[in-house]
């Protein structure tokens, strides 16, 4: 094979399934059968793909159900390393933040991406390595490995389900997620992003290879970037949430809004319980502060069993806690 003397070509081997192996060629596409191969493998970098989801799209059909698309992407983290490695400390800077607002701002903005795309035809795009993945997942595929590469990220991706066919990916600051609220029936909640584009399409990657912190949140949580950081400690992410309570989706205090796979973490009856509350801005847990995922649990079934029988009362000694916390004891979000 072309690839046998590269430095990839172990983790290639690894991977590779089947006897239907192809090595992705962009023009031949169309003429493949739809699930006749085992192995797809493109040695040329995702990232640099104009159509990105579209390209995974199309290996996605091609592959037959289980087969493994071998695949590769020079992502942000990289480039970032390789940048500082190879300039001094000022320099390596000044390149790297216009490398960042060039090839990772531009391409996301509504106006300014059409004529980036038509120029560069998508050659020097950046990606994160969170929105690589997550593209990945939205497009019907599971990883089951990754390795760094010489600066690059090789993946192994096994075909899961079809495509989600996600047309409305948002890009911008101003995000709309789906979680459960009353009745356990879903809603969108407003927020400022923390996390890196597509990151809603990872819950269950980052359970399985990160875990749940003392908190009973993801640990370490890689899909939030910088910002998001700090956007997340002093929960200005959360201020345009209060559109969901002037909507009358959630209260003030109560428990949080959950995405489908954490509300599956939850026991059953704690899920049945749940759907009797209408969700809230501020936990109960900011009140009693938990150490970990089943305190998380034993925090909201207390706060839901007394809010059912004093909703006043409760929301109001809740809130005062929870206040006392932030403003006294200075405690604040992950």
């Amino acid at each position: 094979m072309s690839w046998e003397n590269e430095p990839y070509a172990d983790f290639i081997e690894k991977h590779t399934r089947g006897k239907n192996i192809k090595l992705f060629n962009q023009e031949e596409r169309g003429s493949l059968d739809v699930n006749s191969l085992n192995t797809i493998i493109s040695l040329s970098h995702s990232n640099k793909q104009r159509w990105l989801n579209k390209h995974l799209e199309s290996i996605n059909k091609m592959l037959s159900d289980g087969g493994v698309f071998i695949g590769n992407a020079e992502v942000l983290d990289q480039k970032k390393k390789a940048i500082k490695s190879n300039y001094p400390p000022l320099l390596n800077r000044l390149i790297y933040f216009w490398l960042f607002a060039l090839h990772r701002v531009i391409p996301k903005l509504p106006v300014l991406k059409t004529v980036y795309f038509s120029l560069t035809k998508g050659r020097h795009r950046v990606v994160s390595r969170m929105e690589m993945f997550g593209r990945l997942y939205s497009c019907g595929f599971r990883i089951s490995s990754w390795q760094d590469i010489d600066n690059v990220l090789w993946f192994a991706a096994i075909k899961d389900k079809p495509p989600a066919y996600n047309e409305k990916a948002t890009y911008g600051m101003f995000i709309r997620l789906k979680r459960r609220g009353f009745k356990n029936e879903f809603f969108l909640v407003y927020k400022f992003r923390t996390m890196y584009a597509y990151s809603e399409y990872l819950q269950a990657f980052i359970f399985e290879n990160y875990g749940l912190d003392s908190g009973g949140k993801f640990k370490n949580d890689p899909r939030v970037n910088t910002i998001g950081r700090f956007l997340r400690k002093y929960w200005i992410d959360e201020l345009p949430m209060i559109i969901n309570i002037l909507r009358g989706e959630i209260k003030l205090v109560g428990v949080r809004p959950l995405s489908s796979h954490y509300f599956s973490l939850y026991p059953k009856e704690l899920q049945v319980l749940r759907g009797k509350v209408k969700p809230g801005l501020l936990p109960p847990y900011y009140a009693d502060l938990p150490e970990g995922f089943k305190e998380v649990c034993d925090s909201e079934e207390k706060y839901i069993k007394a809010y059912l029988e004093a909703p006043w009362k409760t929301d109001f000694n809740y809130l005062v806690r929870i206040l006392y916390n932030i403003l006294v004891k200075w405690v604040r979000s992950n």
